[in-house]
């Protein structure tokens, strides 16, 4: 019997997929399962519980699947002890696979890099699909439908209870602090769950990554797969941003574009596209396909997506950025004088780094959360005008009235959105139908 503990979309799919291939399966949540995810499991014959762990039925698993949203804890702590195997849905997932395997990691970036690399695939008529910490499940994905080729989007959380698992082409992007109260407030810890996405890589595989990175630099020498870095300087294989062009060496032709001629604005997606553009030209895709791509590619919500121009202020909605770094590069990447909507549930984040940032660009800060004191104690000397506020609503009244003409309002909170909101998606639908009622 196998014990899957969490009925999200990742337990909900680890699930489907184990009782497609004919195991029993017994799914157990602590919490409250969705209501459309109950129809879904009943329509499955799959056993169920929630608002409980019934301990003495998980211990008789043979196998542990544990939703990523899920700690350590004394349960699996038991079930390991016993000797269970515990696997994360990802590694579930990937035993029943015959694809290739494109995995993306990163603190930042991971998304629009992911959903950039599905567009390139699609773009060159690749059997594709699209998984993991973005949209279905991985798990769910393949019981539908098994694929030649697999994009993934993965968290550290998701790479935590790997075992066998090994991509193709790994990418990590880029990490900076973030989760760390999941990692005992230990960098090390949460580097070393990034890292794990290359362990079970060979010389045949392929492992993309920004040179810049000190965290990755410092990793390399694990690594057995063939490395292609990209970053601001002259690389003979991978891809280099110098002079405001792109250059990508891959094992076939070179590609260059000029920055200008990129979808996605910024220098943070010059690196997205340069990671996604090194993936593509591995895969084959002629140099005509990568530049029409790239250069036509959507953005993505909620991800420094405009919103509307109100009385000469944009607002922008970047309720993705739950991390410091995130929220540095969308702060960075505007011309014009910030009110800056921030804040939320802090995850063990530093703000200091933003300060020299913020002092330069940010007008007023209005900080949307139930705690807000270590943002106001850290930017308190450095922005004239802070305010809080406890609702989206609120929030967006406040912006409204100290954004001048030509401002923009930035949502970019650079905190976890669970403390008033759903999720980092409900922020910033919210954010946009506030606006809009202006």
């Amino acid at each position: 019997m196998i014990a899957v503990l969490g009925a999200g979309e990742s337990g909900l799919g680890a699930a489907i997929l184990a009782k497609k291939n004919g195991l029993d399966v017994f799914v157990s949540d602590l919490g409250l399962i969705k209501a459309t995810y109950k129809v879904e499991l009943n329509k499955n014959n799959i056993s169920w519980e929630e608002g409980m762990h019934s301990e003495q039925k998980i211990l008789s698993a043979d196998l542990l699947i544990k939703s990523p949203g899920i700690p350590e804890t004394k349960l699996l702590a038991k079930a390991r002890t016993k000797g269970i195997e515990v696997l994360s849905e990802i590694e579930f997932a990937f035993r029943f696979c015959k694809g290739k395997i494109i995995a993306i990691t990163g603190s930042n970036g991971k998304t629009t890099t992911a959903t950039l690399l599905n567009h390139l695939l699609k773009g060159a008529n690749f059997d594709v699909a699209l998984a993991g910490n973005i949209g279905a499940s991985f798990a769910r994905s393949l019981a539908n439908n098994d694929h030649e080729y697999w994009v993934l989007e993965l968290s550290s959380f998701q790479l935590d209870d790997i075992h066998q698992f090994k991509p193709f082409i790994a990418i990590v992007l880029n990490i900076s602090p973030d989760h760390l109260d999941r990692y005992q407030g230990k960098m090390e810890n949460y580097v070393a769950s990034k890292m794990r996405i290359t362990e079970n890589q060979t010389k045949n595989d392929y492992f993309i990554y920004w040179n810049d990175d000190t965290w990755l630099k410092k990793n390399l020498h694990k690594v057995k797969a063939q490395l292609l870095p990209f970053g601001e300087q002259i690389i003979t294989k991978g891809a280099s941003l110098i002079d405001n062009k792109i250059n990508i060496n891959s094992n076939l032709e070179q590609l260059t574009m000029n920055i200008h001629e990129l979808a996605l604005q910024g220098k943070h997606n010059s690196y997205n596209s340069m990671a996604g553009g090194i993936a593509a030209k591995l895969l084959g895709i002629t140099n005509d396909i990568v530049r029409d791509c790239l250069s036509d590619f959507e953005k993505i919500e909620h991800r420094l997506e405009p919103v509307l121009q109100v009385y000469g202020v944009d607002y922008i909605n970047d309720s993705k950025a739950t991390n410091v770094n995130a929220a540095w590069y969308a702060i960075d990447s505007m011309s014009r004088p910030v009110v800056w909507i921030c804040g939320g549930v802090d995850k063990g984040n530093n703000y200091e780094d933003l300060i020299p940032l913020v002092s330069k660009k940010v007008s007023a800060i209005i900080c949307l959360g139930l705690d807000n004191s270590k943002l106001i104690k850290t930017f308190g000397a450095s922005v004239e005008v802070i305010m809080e506020a406890n609702t989206m609503r609120s929030a967006v009244k406040m912006a409204y009235k100290l954004a001048n003409k030509g401002d923009a309002v930035l949502l970019s909170p650079a905190c976890a959105s669970f403390d008033l909101f759903a999720n980092y998606e409900d922020r910033g639908r919210q954010f946009k139908k506030q606006i809009r009622l202006l």
